[in-house]
């Protein structure tokens, strides 16, 4: 007797498919762009049968978050208590990679958590950072080993930023050799012969169409895109709603400006920074501080256009994925003229470990810009690169 089709074909790990899709789906186009029914079709069932294991999106993501968070803590609860940075930082590599689809949930996703849930997440975060903070001190003792902690984390933790091909293996390895680098190093020590970083200025918003753009940017930062409304958007710069369409056609406009200008600054920043250098290591080394002066200094229009570019439209986004790649490959091919072993694949995923341990150290500083916390980011981000 043939058994026709049945509960018992369906996958006992079937909510487990669910979450790895939608981790997939959040880290790739964000919250809101990810649908219920795309996340359905990556496992190959309909929105109603997903219904059945999830009430609703944000159900969904908070349980992604979770799990993310879950997996490090577990990976760090199996290296004895005894172990060295190395096991450490190595048991944490090897869960960001093989998860680096869906690992950026936490990073740029967890400010769409609620106000009761986003405190079990950061506790989950805090033991890990905690975790390391100890192996690094252990390991290096100087009075700045949580900062290093943090930026070693943000290393290991870029490869979910991207979508460089790369071999798992050679991946774990570049990302461990950087984050400990970067754990070992002395971002304050004294170091002679760097100049300010002179970046080119914000301008001045002149026009009605600038100044939606200068008040949008920090509602976007501090709230993000989908929260924000076109009448806060319009109080701001003291319009009615319906003003903003005579000078964008919608809010999606807005934050499309908003990344250009970004793209813009940071390219015209390092193309400045590279006219005074001679040889490449001067050249890496130019770039990285360029690129912490930006962090630094723009810090809402930055985390604006890294954190909305994904759930861009594809026709929207294709001119800025552009500018972005064309960034990329003047770090890369800086690096590979410093450092000849790597391939272009292997230079890139460190330029990325270098923007990640930005992200955490500034956020770490909290961003207070002081000449004295350029250089010791900056510091990370050369140790992260092996220049």
């Amino acid at each position: 007797m043939t058994a026709g089709p049945t509960s018992a074909a369906r996958p006992r790990n079937r909510r487990q498919l669910i979450i790895e899709a939608a981790g997939r789906a959040f880290s790739d186009v964000g919250y809101h762009a990810a649908s219920m029914e795309k996340i359905a079709a990556g496992v190959g069932i309909t929105a109603a049968a997903l219904y059945r294991h999830f009430p609703n999106k944000y159900a969904l993501f908070a349980e992604c978050a979770d799990v993310m968070a879950d997996r490090l803590v577990a990976a760090l609860a199996e290296v004895p208590p005894d172990g060295d940075l190395a096991e450490v930082l190595a048991s944490v590599t090897r869960v960001s990679v093989a998860h680096r689809a869906s690992g950026g949930v936490y990073r740029w996703e967890a400010r769409y958590l609620d106000d009761e849930d986003r405190p079990r997440l950061r506790a989950k975060f805090a033991q890990v950072v905690g975790r390391v903070d100890e192996a690094v001190r252990a390991g290096r003792p100087l009075p700045d080993g949580r900062l290093r902690a943090v930026a070693a984390l943000g290393v290991i933790g870029s490869i979910a930023m991207h979508h460089t091909s790369i071999a798992q293996r050679r991946c774990e390895e570049l990302l461990l050799a950087s984050a400990l680098r970067v754990a070992a190093s002395d971002p304050f020590a004294a170091r002679d012969g760097a100049r300010p970083v002179e970046l080119p200025a914000l301008p001045v918003p002149r026009t009605r169409r600038a100044e939606i753009l200068a008040a949008a940017v920090p509602l976007f930062a501090r709230d993000g895109f989908a929260h924000v409304t076109n009448g806060q958007i319009a109080e701001a710069v003291g319009l009615a709603p319906s003003a903003l369409y005579r000078h964008y056609p919608g809010k999606v406009d807005i934050l499309v400006a908003a990344c250009l200008q970004a793209a813009g600054l940071l390219a015209q920043g390092a193309e400045r920074s590279l006219r005074e250098v001679t040889g490449p290591r001067a050249a890496v080394g130019a770039l990285a501080a360029t690129y912490v002066a930006y962090s630094f200094e723009h810090t809402a229009l930055n985390s604006v256009a890294e954190a909305e570019l994904p759930g861009l439209p594809a026709d929207l986004r294709r001119s800025l994925v552009v500018a972005q790649r064309e960034h990329i490959a003047v770090w890369e091919q800086q690096l590979r003229l410093v450092r000849p072993e790597l391939d272009p694949r292997q230079a890139r995923v460190l330029v990325h470990a270098g923007f990640g341990a930005v992200v955490e150290a500034g956020r770490e500083l909290r961003w207070r810009d002081t000449p004295a916390h350029r250089d010791a980011v900056t510091a990370l981000v050369v140790s992260a690169l092996g220049v």
